[in-house]
């Protein structure tokens, strides 16, 4: 996250409209008194003694930054601007993991016979994480792609409780909209069905992840 650096030397500010020039001198006073650690931090206590709209608050803060008055000290971790750079850094582990997972399992199930030895246990497992994790965890990831929870620990237990309620719910609907197709409910129709699922998922979940985690540090 990037980190707020006060600039005291400008405290003072001038401008046309009074409205705005009083909330970029509040701005400023919060910035020097509550000494807040990241832009996210400084919009929501703005927000809280002015009701504007986040875009309005980070509009300012954006404008006091490019007169010099506010300078971001950046962290060591940034987030990568393109999502393309993004994905291939560290903040995308879980996405190549679901990925990962997704294709070891559909490759195991057709290159892995019933009658193989040890590795069928292999399969098995790869398969019960398939079915009953990845495709709501997926859901998840899209719909919630930010923090749910205010500690990391209760995050995870969390969004994988809901895991795997949402992943029993789609398996089934999956299963049931197969029915009424020319493929019908077998193997390989399924398979394929809970692959697509989960990757269209995890895709949509990793690019709003990368805009609203963006958008929070560049503000």
């Amino acid at each position: 996250m990037k980190k707020i650096v006060n600039d005291e030397e400008a405290i003072n500010m001038g401008g046309k409209d009074r409205k705005s020039s009083n909330l970029n001198e509040h701005i400023m006073q919060i910035v020097k008194i509550e000494h807040p650690k990241t832009v996210k931090q400084l919009v929501e206590l703005v927000h809280q003694e002015h009701l504007l709209p986040q875009q309005e608050i980070i509009e300012h803060i954006l404008s006091l930054r490019n007169q010099g008055k506010l300078t971001f000290k950046e962290d060591t971790a940034l987030i990568p601007l393109t999502l393309k750079s993004y994905l291939s850094s560290s903040h995308s582990y879980w996405y190549w993991t679901i990925i990962t997972l997704a294709l070891a399992t559909t490759a195991s199930v057709f290159t892995i016979t019933d009658n193989a030895s040890l590795i069928i246990y292999a399969r098995y497992l790869l398969g019960s994480i398939f079915v009953l994790l990845l495709p709501g965890y997926s859901l998840i990831k899209a719909l919630f792609p930010t923090e749910l929870f205010p500690t990391k620990e209760l995050e995870n237990i969390a969004r994988v409780a809901l895991s795997i309620g949402m992943s029993l719910a789609l398996v089934p609907i999956t299963g049931l909209i197969l029915n009424y197709t020319p493929w019908g409910i077998s193997l390989t129709p399924i398979v394929l069905s809970l692959l697509s699922l989960t990757a269209i998922f995890a895709t949509a979940a990793i690019m709003r992840e990368h805009r609203n985690k963006l958008r929070i540090e560049t503000a």
